[in-house]
């Protein structure tokens, strides 16, 4: 297969990355209020499949012999930290929620493109991260277009 230290690295990133995506979901959705309870579904949904891709990308590590990232990116618990702050702020208005987790998808697009730039990984392992990189893509789309309707 191929796999080499460098497929398990970037891997682990992207592990890190989703870990720092679905928490962020996740926090998202326990501190939002009333006016937008409806977005609960979807950033629920949207910390699930950060989840699921972790355990996908974890299996994958694991084959390499090395093992799987368990944390998060510094950058994303400064992330997190900074929408907290905002939060306390006053600044959790629905176009603010929604520009924010936006910015984290758009980070973690940068993530699944700089990996596929990698020239080593495997078929299996590239075909694992188009697909992730799809579902991604997609839930960016579904996030700026929620963000444009309350712009």
């Amino acid at each position: 297969m191929g796999f080499t230290e460098r497929t398990a690295e970037v891997l682990n990133d992207l592990i890190e990355i989703n870990n720092d995506r679905a928490d962020g979901f996740r926090r998202a959705a326990d501190d939002l209020k009333d006016e937008n309870i409806d977005l609960k579904a979807t950033f629920e949904k949207l910390s699930t499949q950060s989840r699921d891709n972790v355990t996908e990308l974890a299996a994958l590590v694991g084959r390499t012999g090395e093992e799987p990232e368990k944390g998060n990116t510094i950058l994303g618990t400064l992330h997190r930290a900074w929408i907290d702050i905002k939060a306390s702020f006053g600044g959790d208005d629905r176009h603010s929620i929604l520009a924010e987790c936006e910015r984290g998808e758009d980070a973690i697009k940068k993530s699944y493109r700089d990996a596929l730039q990698e020239q080593d990984l495997g078929e299996d392992v590239r075909s694992v991260l188009l697909s992730q990189q799809t579902g991604i893509n997609a839930s960016h789309d579904a996030i700026k277009a929620l963000r444009d309707a309350h712009a």
